[in-house]
């Protein structure tokens, strides 16, 4: 059996746990603060967030704000994708009583982790990883030590809270993996610390952008869920489609084509095949016309709360600050039991 059969077996038995025992299991998740959260975002991350929720499971939820440097030169509207990602968030209705939602940076316990997991992976460890690999090549420039310890950094955000459950997709297997590593490396080495987490593999259907590759902020190709109802029309007239009028779903000769039906069918709760065979020989205008209108329809109640939430400016800071009071007990106490186990206490 192939490990990513392996993973799949394992989620399963995961999922029938979580609902006997949600009390059980915490969770670590999260995402770098580089731009507006958008619809693969809520539907690849935010709903299993939803759900595990729902269920009872502990769950902490990182902005990676240091990790936002990994692969550019700057921070600039770091602080402004913050109060968006947080404002998306509890519109989408995350709860903060139940989800610890904290900044990677307000942590200085968390990343002083680093220092004892770095000496526990090798430098062909970390080339290995094909996220790592990936950005290097996507950043077209010279490996950083930050990208190329981005693993690292993943490891400590998930063990700094003893979190045993990280939900991923297929793609982020490695980066579970390491975190595995390390947890038993520590164990072995010093002493039982630290949870060896399972991955829990998402279902999350992997949202196609409007150039038909993947939905992705770099490649500019989003409808984020901060965006008005005209912003969202105005981004779905500007896909790039073709002159048959008759709409059929082909990924490979029609990215346009096939991004905005895979699009409408995810806000219908359909498939692309019953959007092509709706519009017919209509033609691109009434196929964006329909996914302009299932977007809108979709997010209609999200952006109401959300302009709601964002009418109380002291909303995102206070749940910030929360959120990090208790992320930074956890560390501190966390780092205190490292310290002690590696006897580095004076």
């Amino acid at each position: 059996m192939d490990s990513f059969a392996v993973a799949e077996q394992r989620s399963a038995e995961l999922t029938r746990t979580i609902a006997q025992a949600p009390q059980n299991f915490r969770v670590l998740t999260g995402e770098r603060p580089t731009g507006a959260l958008h619809l693969g975002h809520y539907f690849g991350s935010i709903i299993e967030r939803l759900r595990l929720q729902q269920a009872g499971v502990e769950t902490f939820l990182v902005l990676a704000d240091y990790q936002v440097i990994t692969d550019r030169d700057t921070t600039d509207r770091v602080q402004e994708n913050v109060h968006s990602a947080v404002l998306d968030y509890l519109a989408a209705g995350l709860d903060p009583k139940r989800t610890t939602i904290f900044t990677h940076s307000a942590i200085p316990a968390l990343n002083q982790l680093l220092l004892p997991f770095l000496s526990l992976v090798t430098e062909a460890e970390l080339h290995r990883n094909p996220t790592v690999k990936a950005e290097a090549a996507a950043s077209g420039r010279a490996l950083s030590g930050l990208l190329l310890t981005y693993p690292v950094h993943q490891a400590a955000d998930i063990l700094f809270c003893k979190g045993n459950l990280v939900p991923v997709g297929k793609d982020n297997l490695p980066h579970v993996e390491i975190t595995r590593v390390i947890a038993r490396r520590f164990n072995d080495r010093y002493g039982h610390v630290f949870p060896v987490p399972d991955a829990l593999l998402t279902a999350a259907p992997e949202v196609p952008g409007l150039d038909g590759r993947k939905m992705s902020k770099s490649y500019g190709n989003t409808i984020a869920l901060s965006m008005t109802a005209e912003e969202t029309a105005a981004v779905i007239r500007r896909t790039v489609t073709d002159a048959d009028r008759r709409i059929t779903f082909d990924p490979a000769t029609r990215p346009g084509v096939a991004a905005l039906l895979s699009t409408a069918a995810l806000c219908r709760g359909t498939t692309p095949a019953q959007i092509a065979e709706q519009v017919g020989d209509a033609g691109a205008g009434r196929l964006k016309q329909l996914t302009t209108e299932a977007v809108n329809d979709f997010l209609t109640d999200h952006r109401r709360r959300r302009q709601e939430l964002a009418r109380d400016p002291h909303l995102v800071r206070d749940i910030l600050r929360r959120g990090t009071a208790r992320a930074h007990e956890i560390a501190e106490a966390t780092l205190t039991e490292v310290r002690e186990t590696m006897g580095t206490t004076y």
